[in-house]
Formats: C-alpha cells, sequence, structure tokens
C-alpha cells in the first residue's frame, strides 16, 4: 500500500495500516568488496517463490561481500503479510532511491503509479538491471492512460513485447521443456568461457523448465544454453529429439540505451526460482553479476554459501507459506 509521506506514524497506527517499513528487509552489510553499493531486490511473483530465494541471495550478498541488500515484497494491505498473489501493492519501492543495483522476479506485476515511478526514475538514471525468471513479463498493466503501460508484456511496437522484450531481450513465449517433468542444465555457450561472469561457474543445474526464446536481439550475448533433461534430478540425461537442437539460450547480458539517453547494463536468465537458487553454479553467477554491474572485479570463486539454513519451497501456485511477514525474513542474531 502506497503510504502518503504527510500520513503520520499516529495516523497510521489509529488506521490499522502496516506500516511501510514492514513491506521489506534491509540486510546491512558486513565487511566486502561490495561495501558503498546499495542492491535492491524486487519479489513478486506467484510461481517460483521470490519471497525466499531474493531474501536468500541478499543475505548472501550482504554478509558474504559487503553489499547493502534491501528486498521488497508484494504485501496484503490488510495483515501486512507477504502475498506472492497480489500484484498491485508492491510498497517499500523507494528503497530504489539509492540502489546501483537491482534484482527482480517479478510476473505480472501493475503496482501503484507512484511506487512504480521509483522504478522507473532508477531505470532512467542508466543503472543496471538483473532480471530472473518470469521478469521476462513482469508488467501486466493494461490500463490504457497509465505512464508505464508501453512496458507490458504484451506491448505493441515501437515497445514490442514490453519491458521484458524491449528492454531484457524476451517476453513470455512459452515453456520449451515440459513444465514440472523436465529440469534445466545450464551449458556455457560456445566462446562465452572466458566472460568474466562465468569465472566459477559450473554445474549450474534447476528443476525448472526451460523457457522459448524467439526474440533475443542480436546484440546479446548468451552465456548459458539450457539443456532440456528428462527427468527432476541434475543426474537425469537430456532429452532426445529437437527440444535441444539447437538449445535456448537460458542467461544473456546486453546493453540498453533508455529514453533519457543513459545506457543500461541488462543481464538476464530464464532460470531464477528459489529452488534454482539451490544450485552454487547459479548463485555463483548472480553474485558475479551484481559485482560486475557495480563496477567492481569479478572474484575467481565467490562464496556463495547461504547464509542460515536455505531449504525453499517447490514451485508452483499458491503454495507459498502464510501468514509470513517480511520481518520473519531478517538475519537471526
Amino acid at each position: 500500500m502506497y503510504i502518503p509521506r504527510l500520513l503520520s506514524l499516529a495516523a497510521v497506527v489509529m488506521l490499522g495500516l502496516p506500516l511501510a517499513a514492514t513491506a521489506q528487509v534491509v540486510y546491512m552489510p558486513k565487511d566486502g568488496p561490495g561495501q558503498g553499493k546499495h542492491v535492491v531486490l524486487l519479489a513478486g511473483d506467484e510461481e517460483y517463490r521470490s519471497e525466499e530465494g531474493l531474501p536468500m541471495l541478499g543475505k548472501l550478498l550482504s554478509q558474504r561481500h559487503g553489499f547493502k541488500a534491501t528486498v521488497v515484497f508484494p504485501i496484503d494491505p490488510k495483515t501486512g503479510e507477504i502475498d506472492p498473489n497480489n500484484q498491485t501493492n508492491l510498497p517499500g519501492m523507494e528503497a530504489l532511491k539509492d540502489a546501483d543495483c537491482v534484482v527482480m522476479l517479478w510476473r505480472f506485476r501493475n503496482p501503484a503509479a507512484a511506487d512504480l515511478k521509483h522504478f522507473a526514475d532508477y531505470f532512467a538514471a542508466g543503472k543496471p538491471v538483473i532480471g530472473l525468471r518470469t521478469s521476462t513479463h513482469a508488467f501486466n498493466i493494461k490500463e490504457a492512460d497509465s505512464p508505464f503501460a508501453k512496458w507490458d508484456w504484451q506491448a505493441p511496437a515501437p515497445w514490442t513485447g514490453g519491458f521484458g522484450q524491449h528492454v531484457l531481450g524476451e517476453t513470455w513465449i512459452s515453456h520449451h521443456g515440459d513444465h514440472g517433468s523436465e529440469s534445466t542444465r545450464g551449458l556455457i555457450a560456445p566462446g562465452a568461457e572466458k566472460n568474466p561472469l562465468l569465472q566459477g561457474v559450473t554445474d549450474v543445474w534447476g528443476p525448472t523448465d526451460v523457457y522459448g526464446i524467439k526474440n533475443l536481439p542480436s546484440d546479446a550475448t548468451v552465456l548459458l544454453l539450457g539443456q532440456v533433461i528428462a527427468g527432476m534430478k541434475p543426474t537425469d540425461p537430456p532429452v532426445k529429439g529437437p527440444k535441444n537442437n539447437p538449445m535456448m539460450p537460458v542467461a544473456w547480458t546486453r546493453e540498453f540505451k533508455n529514453e533519457s539517453g543513459k545506457t543500461n547494463q541488462i543481464f538476464n536468465t530464464t532460470l531464477g526460482a528459489a529452488t534454482d537458487l539451490e544450485s552454487a553454479g547459479l548463485r555463483r553467477l548472480l553474485v558475479n553479476a551484481v559485482y560486475k554491474m557495480t563496477g567492481l572485479n569479478v572474484p575467481a570463486q565467490a562464496d556463495v554459501t547461504p547464509v542460515g539454513e536455505f531449504k525453499p519451497t517447490e514451485f508452483g501456485f499458491n503454495k507459498f507459506i502464510k501468514g509470513v511477514k517480511p520481518e520473519a525474513h531478517a538475519l537471526k542474531e
């Protein structure tokens, strides 16, 4: 819920509204190369448990690498609880005002214009964007008079495919692998072996399926190809036949010159569900991307050990753990 700045704390309490601070969790940094850099992680999807995966990544970035990390959640305005099914109430976006990097896993979001303007201002400043999984179809904005209608995942030309296709490189196309029965192995794309984002990256595997890709622009640098696996275990063999010939891109970078004349560095992967993030190789790829996009040297072998226990919930609609508030994800003393 957007609470005007003129609304006093006392009025918020009297009205029974959740405080804006409860819409996010902030991880203050330990010493590390990321000192002085702020990463904002935007959780907001119904299926892939971004509300679990992004807090894990925020803790990792702050405690292992020295970045300040803020995670912003979709919130039930009545209870203050995290509600992945709420596509419109994403308070706490003001965290973007001093952000140096954004990591987003959104799906079909339509936030209030006052909240989304924080993202628009961040983007217009030419700052980097890291998109995960359903961020290819992050926005579902059908109001014709919305200043952000062009970001809708089905937007027409000149913003064909909206923010996903126009900026990240692709919108929603299809499940290329069979959803829920064929998992994904990320293979380093030919010619990308020496890319700094892939330093220390091996054995990328995730239980989510490969997405169909058909509009990736020619200026994209493909890092990983998605091998469709005939099962839901990393030891399962690849499927035979045309699904793997050719393989679809599952991770790439590109640059985007925005309407302000600034250039945004883009990293996108169609992996990124919380269960995908059990893969150390994928975690390292994302940590490397944060380093590179905040102007830091990528470590030879970044420490990607989760901080505390990480046992994510399986992906699926309406499988999220109910009754959880953002403060439940705070670091334990």
